[in-house]
């Protein structure tokens, strides 16, 4: 599956720290989510994108890490967890608790 990989101004990734969450881009959207610094990716998940974030930006786990970068990604709510699974598959992030039991959904990488 194809999915839109968000980018911030002047066609960079956001700054997870900075980016603005009260923007209307931001209300009702659901998705999935991920989080890195350099090339290790941090966190991924699904769910309400701006309280996703919101809540990480408080996980002192998260915010060591230096310069993070954030992207997402509009998902329908019946794929976002396959999503996930098959990201969590395959970039391996270093923060996590769990992953979805699902059938992973292969997409598109934000890097590709």
């Amino acid at each position: 599956m194809e999915v839109d990989w968000i980018k911030c101004e002047n066609n960079n990734w956001c700054n997870f720290s900075t980016v603005n969450l009260n923007h209307e881009h931001f209300n009702d959207l659901k998705g999935v989510y991920i989080i890195w610094s350099g090339e290790t990716v941090v966190r991924l998940g699904s769910g309400s994108i701006k309280d996703r974030i919101a809540d990480h930006r408080n996980n002192s786990e998260i915010i060591a890490y230096s310069n993070l970068k954030v992207t997402w990604a509009k998902i329908n709510g019946n794929q976002m967890q396959g999503v996930e699974k098959y990201l969590s598959d395959i970039l391996t992030p270093k923060i996590g608790e769990r992953f979805p039991d699902r059938i992973p959904i292969n997409v598109n990488f934000p890097w590709s």
